[in-house]
């Protein structure tokens, strides 16, 4: 699946825009491989971005898909409360925190009637009857996990590949479950710690991801045992990619610290600390998507008018040392970059 490309590095499936058909079929055209995110989008939305993607590019890509979990139990309505007051603020209504499953049936449908060659899933696994039906329909399933448990619940339905995500990754957790009372939702592993783990327990392949940015990175995750590296805040701000213009401003700016925090979506996400992650995250209730549902408006009015205090500006742990530029010239300084690492290896001998 991920074996052959002649660049073993993947655009990571950034949810809420940074991940764009331009973005995919760039790293694809420069011998990676993208995946589009399916997250958040309407079916029909998600149709016309795989149409995109295919028009621009001849190579294979993936999508991404969020499992729907239950309805939240947790009490929202201090929450609400200081986010009704950013509301204000920006002028716009707060968005009605109610439970989704981001249509999950309807754009399973889509990738399947597309034939999207790999769908990998975030937030737990997909059925064993979806994962028949992608294998039938000759698709490849990858699934997200944050530990060795996670690992054995994939590897139980029928998943073809594991992305194995260290809590140094930007955005939100692929955690299964989130636990209310533990910062990040649940046990916190690096990325080399847990491929480690991870390939002690299956032979499947893995993909590596979290706080990957440069070149000697990717050496380290394939010397580790993965057969690709997945790097999303290394694309931030490429030029393909549609990171809005202030979050792209904040990650030039660096200097900013990254924290886990609910406060945007009721799930664990890391993000640029600002002044939304220090006021609100304490009491940020785990209730995802409602929470999501909740803040959407907001931050996109903040957004459209530049104040990067109340938008989520999701980011990995080394952040500050990732670049900008067309995403071709950024996957040749990897490429270099790697060769280099792999050099140093030499030693080894």
């Amino acid at each position: 699946m991920f074996e052959d490309l002649r660049f073993p590095v993947i655009v990571a499936p950034m949810a809420g825009g940074p991940t764009t058909p331009e973005l995919v079929a760039a790293v694809t055209a420069a011998g990676g491989f993208g995946f589009l995110a399916g997250g958040y989008l309407s079916a029909d939305a998600l149709s016309d971005r795989i149409a995109k993607t295919a028009a621009l590019t001849g190579e294979p890509f993936g999508v991404n898909l969020f499992v729907p979990g239950g309805a939240a139990e947790a009490d929202l309505g201090a929450h609400i409360e200081r986010w009704r007051a950013e509301a204000e603020r920006h002028g716009v209504e707060p968005g009605e925190p109610r439970w989704d499953d981001d249509a999950y049936a309807a754009k399973l449908d889509v990738v399947l009637e597309r034939k999207v060659p790999v769908v990998s899933f975030t937030f737990g696994t997909p059925s064993l009857e979806d994962v028949e039906r992608l294998h039938a329909n000759g698709s490849r399933v990858a699934v997200t996990v944050t530990g060795p448990a996670e690992a054995e619940q994939a590897v139980a339905v029928g998943a073809d590949a594991l992305v194995v995500q260290g809590f140094e990754a930007g955005a939100h957790r692929g955690i299964f479950a989130d636990e209310p009372g533990a910062e990040g939702g649940g046990a916190q592993y690096g990325v080399l710690s847990l491929l480690r783990l991870v390939s002690a327990r299956t032979a499947l392949p893995l993909v590596a991801t979290g706080g990957l940015v440069h070149g000697a990175d990717i050496a380290a995750v394939l010397a580790a045992g993965a057969v690709a590296a997945q790097l999303g805040t290394a694309f931030l701000r490429a030029d393909e990619a549609g990171t809005q213009s202030a979050h792209r401003q904040a990650l030039a700016d660096g200097g900013r610290p990254t924290a886990f925090t609910r406060a945007f979506s009721g799930r664990p996400a890391r993000s640029l600390v600002n002044r939304a992650v220090a006021d609100f995250s304490a009491t940020a209730p785990s209730a995802y998507p409602e929470v999501n549902n909740l803040t959407k408006p907001i931050r996109a009015a903040a957004g459209k008018a530049g104040d990067p205090e109340i938008m989520s500006l999701y980011a990995g742990q080394t952040y500050e040392l990732a670049g900008s530029g067309p995403a071709a010239s950024i996957v040749e300084r990897l490429q270099t970059e790697a060769r280099e690492a792999a050099t140093r290896l030499s030693r080894l001998r």
